[in-house]
């Protein structure tokens, strides 16, 4: 049982539709946010797909950022800065693509019962270290085989890892800490009100 279960124990297909529409939604709107750090800013993107991927469950989870990810292919500007298709063509494709598999790798921890700050902490770090493997795979060569050219494009590991990797370490840990007690504070939330 997922937090989205238990608030929600019956749902429709309308309703179900309404929260995957709401998730993309907040995911977009996180997005937008960014917040000042050294030596790159970050937006709390990453944390909207955390609290959803964990509220939601893995399928649902990922079908709210195949929504979102749909959402900007088709031209509205739902990624950070305001982008929306021409994303999929920029240094961060890898990421966005990448964004799927978080949300449904945060929904599996939350499908196997993983409620707690400290499971769902480490739950929260695992799944967005994995991100990063389609996230420097698109700037290290993948792009380029697709016919992109851009100064990005072949970067060696070094480049790849200071731009694309380092930079975001500290704010992902400190993400998937605020993201597990989003949720594990829903699920005391929950626990209270049947009590």
């Amino acid at each position: 049982m997922t937090l989205s279960d238990a608030v929600f124990p019956t749902r429709s297909w309308l309703s179900r539709s309404l929260m995957v529409l709401g998730g993309s939604l907040f995911i977009a709107l996180a997005a937008q946010v960014s917040v000042p750090m050294v030596p790159t800013p970050m937006t709390l993107q990453t944390l909207a797909i955390l609290i959803v991927g964990f509220t939601y469950g893995a399928r649902m989870g990922a079908l709210t950022l195949l929504t979102y990810l749909a959402e900007g292919a088709t031209g509205l500007p739902v990624f950070a800065n305001g982008l929306n298709f021409v994303a999929f063509a920029g240094p961060t494709a890898g990421f966005l693509v990448g964004f799927v598999g978080l949300a449904w790798l945060a929904g599996f921890a939350a499908d196997r019962g993983v409620r707690g700050i400290f499971g769902l902490s480490l739950a929260g770090i695992a799944a967005s270290a994995l991100l990063y493997l389609p996230g420097v795979a698109w700037p290290m060569g993948l792009a380029g085989t697709l016919g992109i050219e851009a100064g990005w494009v072949g970067l060696p590991a070094d480049k790849i890892w200071a731009g694309f990797v380092a930079p975001f370490l500290i704010g992902d840990a400190v993400k998937a800490v605020i993201a597990a007690l989003v949720v594990s504070g829903g699920w005391a939330a929950v626990k209270n009100r049947k009590a």
